[in-house]
Parts: structure tokens; sequence; C-alpha cells
């Protein structure tokens, strides 16, 4: 099972997470959460503001969650007043889910006036916000400022997921699956699966010049090898990224070492590869690079115009080469025979383990934040259901670290 440790040992087995729901329609989907999770004998506390319990009756959470639900700051009884204390040195982690625009702007300006906020601002537990809202109220300008406010502090954000809404309409702002919720809170209280190892992670495209304004290059985001590097930080790895040009910003824990070309980014790659325990490539490379770039804008003519092109370094193929070699995963972007083309290229680059995803499926891959993978190695195998990219990494890291540590065990 996937909620299970290399010792067969349940990780939600007596944890204790507090469950915060605030308003939304999305309240409803918190029942079945909390019945999974009571499920793997976490110990759970929910905690309601009066906004939720209109969408959904403490009656049905204290009844799944098997302790009473907390939705006053101030309660009668010899503990008046210190419930927020008490819950937040009780718990392990805090889960807010749904969280309103309105709980993520009280928490980003420290404001305290119900016991959810409170249990919030006195705890130093690690604290997950799965939001879900209106689409606009999701991208307006004051809800992701305040969201940057808060993943600055250290708050880690779980979706929104992209789709069709309450309100009917479509776009950023649903509550990701009941699924996704379960797997990030696993991996959240997962032990350190790569404590003491250095990572080295690449990401994003490469671009190769044809003349000083246009290149060659492709789709890709980077947000997988992103997510990748953040989820071996987060196992505690030292974690190096070496990224081609996005637009994301370099996730915590991670030293980013920012490229252009495959030349560039062989590089950086194999300076640091002889001393790193293991290495995901997730990089889109370029494949072939201009011979000769111009060094002067191309103009227009009437002519057609052939362009040499040279194949660039196998960056992989260089890692897997050398004497004393990481662990390598490398990723394996099809658009036709995904697991036969997945098969080929472990063997031909002689890696540890494939990522293989069709880039040319519907909703996931390229350009988009979810994705579907199949984790291919010799003798095994195994299929991560589509989820998003964050998701898929945690679950990718912890079958790397069970692979990494057969590996070693066998050697």
């Amino acid at each position: 099972m996937e909620d299970e440790d290399k010792s067969g040992a349940r990780v939600l087995e007596h944890k204790r997470i507090v469950v915060g729901v605030t308003g939304g329609i999305a309240a409803y989907k918190t029942a079945d959460l909390v019945r999974r999770l009571r499920a793997d004998e976490a110990d759970i506390k929910v905690i309601m503001t009066r906004s939720a319990q209109a969408f959904l009756g403490p009656l049905t959470l204290q009844a799944l969650s098997g302790n009473p639900v907390y939705t006053e700051l101030l309660s009668k009884g010899s503990d008046a007043g210190m419930q927020h204390i008490e819950l937040a040195r009780w718990c392990d982690l805090i889960l807010v889910t749904p969280a309103s625009a309105n709980f993520m702007a009280k928490l980003a300006h420290g404001l305290a006036d119900d016991l959810l906020t409170t249990v919030c601002l006195a705890s130093t537990r690690p604290i997950l916000v799965a939001p879900a809202m209106n689409r606009e109220m999701w991208l307006a300008a004051a809800t992701q400022e305040n969201k940057q406010i808060l993943e600055q502090r250290g708050v880690r954000f779980l979706g929104p997921a992209a789709g069709d809404q309450a309100c009917g309409e479509v776009g950023p702002g649903r509550l990701i699956d009941t699924d996704d919720l379960f797997a990030e809170i696993t991996a959240a209280l997962a032990p350190g699966v790569l404590r003491g190892l250095e990572v080295l992670v690449t990401a994003g495209p490469t671009r190769e010049y044809i003349d000083p304004v246009r290149y060659l290059s492709n789709r890709s985001s980077g947000k997988m090898g992103y997510a990748i590097a953040q989820a071996a930080a987060e196992a505690g790895a030292s974690v190096t990224l070496v990224s081609g040009p996005v637009a994301l910003a370099p996730p915590r824990g991670a030293e980013p070492v920012w490229v252009s070309s495959a030349e560039e980014m062989y590089r950086e790659v194999m300076s640091r590869a002889h001393h790193c325990d293991v290495l995901v490539a997730a990089a889109a490379v370029a494949d072939y690079h201009c011979g000769v770039p111009a060094l002067r804008k191309l103009k227009r003519g009437g002519a057609s115009l052939t362009l040499t092109l040279l194949p660039t370094p196998d960056i992989v193929k260089a890692v897997t080469a050398l004497a004393r070699r990481p662990f390598t995963v490398a990723f394996a972007a099809e658009t036709e025979n995904l697991v036969a083309n997945a098969q080929n290229k472990l063997e031909d680059k002689a890696v540890d383990m494939i990522a293989a995803n069709d880039v040319a499926a519907n909703g996931v891959g390229f350009d988009h934040d979810r994705n579907e993978i199949e984790v291919l190695w010799r003798g095994g195998s195994i299929h991560l259901a589509k989820g998003s990219k964050q998701t898929l990494a945690r679950r990718l890291i912890r079958i790397i670290a069970e692979r990494y540590r057969e590996k070693k065990d066998t050697a």
C-alpha cells in the first residue's frame, strides 16, 4: 500500500491531525477524507468555522472522527479559552480543507477571531491549505498576494484544481481530489526517506539559438521537475535544481542553477553528478542545436532557409557512463507506444528507473498542472494515476527512495 513505509507500518498510525473546515460547498468532501484518515488509524480533531456549519453538520464529522467537533473560540468549562493552545500543541499537522479566501486573508494578516485561525497562529506544526472558491476570487490580486505571504511563511498549498465549479463557471478554484489530499497528508507525515542524500534534479526546456532572436525549444513548463525538487527537499535531501528557462519560483529547500542551452545543462550536471547520490533528469533537453548560429537576426528572404542541426550532448548517457554514477532516474515524454518506448530508453541509457508520461494525452503533461506516469525499472513497474504534479512528485520520491535503498543493500 502507498500509505505504508518500507517496514510495513502505516505512516498515519497514531498521527494527530487537526482538520479545519471553512465555509464552501466543497465542505461535504471533508467527510470522506476524515473517514479515510481515521481508517488508517490517524487521530483526528475537527474545527469548523461558523460558515462551514451552514454546509455540513458537526455531528457528521464527530461521528466520522470519533472526537467532538470544535466550533467555538471560547467554550464553556474549565478549559475555556485554552482550546487553541491545547489543539496547537496536540497535533502533528494542520489541514484546512476547504480553505476560503476569507480564511487565507485572515491567516496572512494575523487575524484571529475564531478558533481555527487562532490554532493556526498558535501552532508551530506544518500547515497544509487546500483552497476552494470561485475562479475570480482565486485569481484576485488580493488572494494571490495572501497566498504568496503564506507560502513565504512555510504554509503549503494543495491545489486548487481547475474545472467546473458549483457557480456554473469553469476555471481554477476547485478543491483537489480526496485521493490527492490523502496522499499529500501521508507524504507530509512520512519520515524523511532521502535524509542525508544529495539529489540533483534537472527541469524545464532548453533553448538552442538560431540567431540572437530565435531559438529551438519545446513546451516544457518545468512544473514536474520543480515539484520533484520540492518533494526531494521535503524528504530530507540536499537538493540542487539545474533549470532551463521557466516562469516558476525556485522550490523551497532547493539550490537553483540557471542554464539556457543543452550544452550549459550538460556542463552543470556533469560537474555535480560524480558526488550526488540521486539524479532525476526531468528536463526536456533539446536533441539538436544549430551548428553555427547567426550572429545577427536572420532577415526574411524569398528563398527557403536551411538549418544545419547537430546532436546535443546526451546528458543521461554521460552520467550513467561515470565510474562513480548516481542512482539515475530519467523521464520519457512520449506521444505513442508509451511503455514500449520507455522500456527501450531504460535499456539504451542504462538508467535505474524511467518515469514515462504521454504528452499527447488531454489534460496532463506539458503546460498542465496534472500528470499521469508509468514508472519502470528492471523487474518491476508501477502506475501513478492522474493527479497533481506535486502529488505525483511526492509519490515518485518515495518510490525512488525505496529502489535506491534496495540497490545499496544489494551492492
